[in-house]
């Protein structure tokens, strides 16, 4: 552990090992598409976020669903101080680590979690890991915009450099980013920093100008429906499983939905806590989809990594089975600067390689790092 001032320390993981979705979930390939309103779904733990058959709560209770699940999925973590925002952050491995730093960066509306088995094996491969929640996701603080915090490029980019420097992270490092809206933050970051990496590796993300907008970015945009799709406790699970082709395991699910299961709720609750939370309370998902000008920030990233305006090592790593961003998407940006880029096609990953098949994953990282 380093040597800066932790908040709340948590205790370490349970020794129970995960495995890859090829083992402990479902195919469903017959899934429909994303529907940030699926309470009732064909997916099991999408049913059992909202059923709670041993609660006395028939009809679902979200307040004893989140008592349940409030403290799961904190592996390796920790709270940090920066600034006046605290940000809750995994690592693993230790500062003499081998092999050199990794820096996990996720997309939204995700966290740190999808890293945790990655973080695990890279650690075990001789490298000192961190990955934050990003403010607004996860376990990290969320500030209601406005007050202190509003959610643009700007703000992530030296929210982040702050980080770093209370991390005591020594440049340069690796840096892994993935995903929509933050991710593209992560790497716009890495433009402005190419001095502090060392080597980039990019899991699926809208790296090209042709890249599609997921139905969820879209709908949190539009005036009023955006207001009421943030509120949906299980729609990080959704987002996730329709964009690759397994189903999360309850356990998983639990972790992704924890994030807005507090300001969800049943009934009539469900619409006070809507009313209320739309006045006061958190709304950073919504927030960052709206400040984000998506085809402004992918256009810089396809021209910033050109070959023209970047030499430096880049790992591709896709997962083929993404429903949002196709193979063709990993095959343009390659195109786009094919001395530095390694293209890693990953079989059996979706959109997110790292929770499909974290296995993959390490592999192409220790190779290229």
């Amino acid at each position: 552990m380093a040597t800066w001032a932790l908040l709340s320390p948590l205790p370490p993981p349970s020794p129970a090992s995960m495995s890859h979705h090829s083992q402990d979930n479902e195919e469903d390939s017959d899934a429909p598409a994303f529907n940030p309103f699926g309470f009732v779904t064909d997916n099991p733990s999408s049913r059992s976020s909202i059923q709670l058959p041993e609660s006395p709560a028939e009809d679902g209770n979200v307040g004893q669903m989140l008592y349940r699940i409030e403290d799961k999925g904190k592996e390796n973590g920790s709270y940090i101080k920066s600034g006046k925002l605290i940000w809750f952050v995994r690592e693993t491995g230790s500062p003499d680590s081998r092999r050199g730093t990794v820096i996990f960066l996720h997309g939204a509306p995700t966290q740190s979690y999808s890293y945790r088995v990655v973080m695990s094996q890279m650690s075990d491969a001789g490298f000192h890991c961190f990955a934050p929640d990003w403010i607004g996701f996860g376990f990290s603080d969320k500030p209601q915009p406005g007050y202190g915090f509003d959610y643009t490029e700007k703000e992530f980019h030296e929210a982040l450099d702050k980080l770093l420097d209370v991390l005591g992270v020594k440049s340069p490092f690796f840096l892994v980013v993935q995903g929509f809206l933050v991710g593209s933050y992560g790497l716009t970051w890495a433009l402005k920093n190419k001095s502090k990496i060392s080597k980039l590796a990019i899991l699926n993300s809208p790296v090209t100008v042709s890249s599609p907008v997921p139905g969820l970015f879209q709908q949190l945009r539009i005036p009023l429906f955006g207001e009421f799709t943030c509120q949906n406790a299980v729609m990080a699970e959704r987002f996730i499983e329709a964009g690759s082709p397994y189903v999360l395991k309850l356990e998983k699910a639990d972790v992704y939905r924890l994030p807005y299961l507090a300001s969800s709720g049943p009934g009539v609750w469900f619409v006070f806590n809507f009313f209320f939370d739309y006045c006061f309370k958190d709304l950073t998902l919504l927030e960052t989809a709206r400040k984000i000008n998506l085809r402004d920030i992918v256009s810089q990233i396809a021209d910033g990594f050109a070959s023209e305006r970047w030499d430096k090592p880049i790992l591709l790593a896709w997962g083929i089975a993404d429903k949002y961003l196709p193979q063709s998407v990993a095959e343009e940006f390659k195109k786009g600067n094919p001395n530095a880029v390694k293209l890693k096609l990953i079989e059996g990953a979706g959109h997110m390689p790292q929770e499909d098949w974290p296995e993959k994953v390490v592999d192409a990282l220790r190779v290229f790092f």
